[in-house]
C-alpha cells in the first residue's frame, strides 16, 4: 500500500478517499456508471472553480497497459494486490484503506475497512438489497457474499448512501440507523451523443429494418426476461406490424431465457450506440423484479423514448408502470404505448422533463455536502 499524506486539500477542504474497486471488474455495470457519474459531476464542480475536497481514488493493482481509472484525472492510490485478493483481504480486515483521509467512502459493498487509529469516517454506498427481496434471482454464492458484505458495512460504516427511498427502507430494516442513511438519486446525463451510424450498422446485422421495441439490461433472472418475452409474443400479434424486440446488454448468470419469435440479441453495445437505440425505439421495456434505482429507463427518457416499466424508483411516474409478474398487464401496456401516439407523446414529454432534473452534477453536490458534514 501507498499512503497519501495530509488531511486537508489546498483550499482547506477535507480530503476524501473514494474506493472505486468496481471499476476493476470486467463488467462494471450500473455501479460503474454511478462511480463515473459522480466523478464527472465532481469534475464539473471543479471546472466552475467551486471548492471541492481533495479527492483521491483507491483500487486494486492496475492492469497492464492503460488504466481506465486513471482516465478520470483524479489522484490514484493503488494496492499492490490484484482485485480478487484485495477484496478478500478487505473482507477479513487484514488490509485497510490507505491512511491520511478523514473520510473514506466505498462506492459499493466492495468496501475497504478503516484502521481504528485513523479516526476516519467510513461511508458506504448500498445500491440495493435485492438478494433479500428476490433470493431465487441470485446464485447462492452471490447471496452469501452480498449478505456478509452488508453485515460488514453495518458494523463498520458511520454513514450510508442509497439511490432511493426503497433502498433506504430496506437498509433500515436490515439494521442501519435511519439518521445514518442519505438518499442521493443517480443522474441521467452520462451517455455520449447518439451514434446513429453505429446503431444502424448493429440493427442491420440483426436483420432489423424499420420500427422496433427495445429491452436493455444484464441477461440474468432478476431482469424478468421470461415474462417480458411472453408478453411481447402476445403483443406482437396485435401490433400494426411484427416489430422485433431488440435486447442489448451483457450476459449475466443463469441458464438464460429462451427467446420467442421476433426477439434478437445485440449483446453489449457502446454508450453512443445505446443512446441512438433509445432515440429510435418505439418503446423501452424494462420490467425487472426489483431494482434499487434502474438506470435504463432514465437513459431512455433523455432520448425521448416512451417507457413501459415495473415500478422502479428511477421512473417516478414518468413511465407506464405495470407489475412485473403480470404478463397480461405487460402485454396490454406494450400494445398501448407502441400504438397510441398521444400516449407516446405524453410519456416522452414527462420522461424528458423528469430526466433533465436528475443530473450527475446534482448528485455530486449531494455527495460533497455529505462528506463535508462528516469530515
Amino acid at each position: 500500500m501507498v499512503d497519501a499524506p495530509g488531511r486537508r486539500g489546498p483550499d482547506g477542504d477535507a480530503r476524501v478517499l473514494l474506493v472505486v474497486e468496481q471499476l476493476r471488474r470486467p463488467v462494471t455495470g450500473g455501479i460503474g456508471t454511478y462511480i463515473g457519474g459522480v466523478l464527472g459531476g465532481l469534475a464539473g464542480v471543479a471546472a466552475e472553480h467551486q471548492p471541492v475536497p481533495a479527492v483521491t481514488l483507491h483500487a486494486s493493482r492496475p492492469p497492464r497497459g492503460a488504466d481506465p481509472i486513471a482516465a478520470f484525472g483524479f489522484p490514484l492510490v493503488c494496492s499492490r494486490l490484484p482485485r480478487r485478493v484485495l477484496t478478500r483481504a478487505w473482507d477479513r480486515a487484514v488490509v485497510h484503506a490507505p491512511g491520511g483521509f478523514p473520510v473514506v467512502h466505498s462506492l459499493s459493498l466492495d468496501a475497504a475497512p478503516v484502521r481504528r487509529a485513523e479516526a476516519a469516517t467510513s461511508v458506504v454506498t448500498v445500491h440495493d438489497l435485492a438478494w433479500r427481496r428476490v433470493p431465487d434471482a441470485y446464485p447462492p454464492r452471490g447471496r452469501r457474499w452480498h449478505e456478509a458484505a452488508l453485515q460488514r458495512a453495518l458494523r463498520r460504516a458511520a454513514r450510508f448512501v442509497v439511490p432511493s427511498d426503497l433502498v433506504a427502507r430496506d437498509l433500515v430494516a436490515a439494521g442501519a440507523n435511519d439518521d445514518a442513511v442519505v438518499v442521493i438519486a443517480l443522474g441521467s446525463d452520462h451517455l455520449p451523443a447518439p451514434d446513429d451510424e453505429a446503431a444502424g450498422e448493429l440493427l442491420g446485422r440483426l436483420g432489423v429494418d424499420g420500427e422496433f421495441l427495445l429491452s436493455v439490461g444484464t441477461l440474468e433472472p432478476r431482469k424478468n426476461l421470461g415474462r417480458v418475452f411472453a408478453a411481447y409474443a402476445a403483443a406482437r400479434r396485435r401490433l400494426p406490424a411484427p416489430w422485433p424486440l431488440v435486447v442489448v446488454g451483457p450476459s449475466g448468470w443463469g441458464e438464460g431465457t429462451v427467446p420467442v419469435e421476433g426477439v434478437v440479441f445485440g449483446g453489449r453495445v457502446a454508450g453512443a450506440t445505446l443512446a441512438a437505440l433509445y432515440r429510435r425505439t418505439r418503446v423501452l421495456l424494462y420490467l425487472p423484479l426489483v431494482e434499487g434505482f434502474g438506470l435504463p429507463p432514465l437513459e431512455a427518457m433523455v432520448q425521448g423514448a416512451p417507457v413501459v416499466a415495473s415500478p422502479v424508483p428511477s421512473t417516478a411516474g414518468a413511465a407506464l408502470e405495470v407489475a412485473p409478474t403480470d404478463v397480461a398487464a405487460i402485454t396490454e401496456a406494450i400494445v398501448e404505448v407502441a400504438t397510441v401516439d398521444s400516449l407516446r407523446r405524453r410519456l416522452a414529454a414527462a420522461g424528458a422533463a423528469h430526466a433533465r432534473a436528475l443530473t450527475w452534477r446534482r448528485a455530486a453536490d449531494a455527495h460533497l455536502a455529505l462528506w463535508r458534514s462528516v469530515a
